[in-house]
């Protein structure tokens, strides 16, 4: 399934160990915004991945399902993909 995946930490250091969860799964096309294509329990594996950084209180990830006709609707206006994050989001 494909999907987006879009969060917002709270955390410098958790952002960063999101985002190289959500790496391992898709690409990066915003900050804070990835698209990800998996199976259901790929799925399952990353969604537990990233709980297992987040903290609930104080971060939020979100999970957009696209279907494949809605998928090869997306229309993109300027640069067409974020491949080249800011360092603020990585840390070493």
């Amino acid at each position: 399934m494909n999907m987006i995946v879009a969060y917002d930490i709270a955390s410098q250091r958790r952002i960063t160990k999101v985002a190289k969860v959500l790496a391992d799964y898709g690409v990066r096309v915003q900050k804070s915004i990835f698209e990800v294509s998996v199976n259901d329990a790929v799925f399952v594996e990353m969604k537990a991945r990233i709980e297992g950084v987040i903290v609930p209180e104080h971060d939020g990830v979100k999970y957009f399902p696209l279907c494949e006709k809605c998928a090869g609707t997306v229309e993109i206006i300027g640069q067409g993909l974020f491949t080249d994050p800011d360092a603020e989001f990585y840390t070493y």
